[in-house]
C-alpha cells in the first residue's frame, strides 16, 4: 500500500466537508516496526479547516472527519491525528 495513493483516496473522501484547507502527512516512517504498520494501515496527521465544523465540538468534528474517510479507516488508516479548525479559528 502506497502512502501516496491513501492521502489521494483520503483527500477525494474528505472533498464532502468542502475543505478550505488540507493537509495530509504521512507519518509512517515514524511507527515502523509497530503492529499497525506490519498489517498495512497507515499513520496519518490530518490538518482540515472547514465551514461544516463551525459551531461543532472537537469530538462532532472528528466524527466528521471519521465518517466521510469511511472504510479507509481501519484499512488503509491504522491512526490517524486532526486538527480540525473551522474558517474563523484561523
Amino acid at each position: 500500500m502506497n502512502g501516496a495513493d491513501t492521502a489521494a483516496r483520503m483527500r477525494a473522501c474528505l472533498a464532502s466537508l468542502e475543505p478550505e484547507t488540507l493537509e495530509i502527512t504521512d507519518e509512517s516512517a515514524l511507527h515502523a516496526g509497530h503492529a499497525g504498520a506490519r498489517s498495512g494501515g497507515g499513520h496519518y496527521h490530518l490538518t482540515i479547516v472547514s465551514k461544516h465544523f463551525v459551531g461543532q465540538t472537537m469530538v462532532a468534528r472528528h466524527r466528521l472527519v471519521y465518517q466521510a474517510l469511511g472504510a479507509l479507516m481501519g484499512s488503509r488508516i491504522h491512526a490517524l491525528s486532526i486538527t480540525a479548525l473551522s474558517p474563523e479559528e484561523l
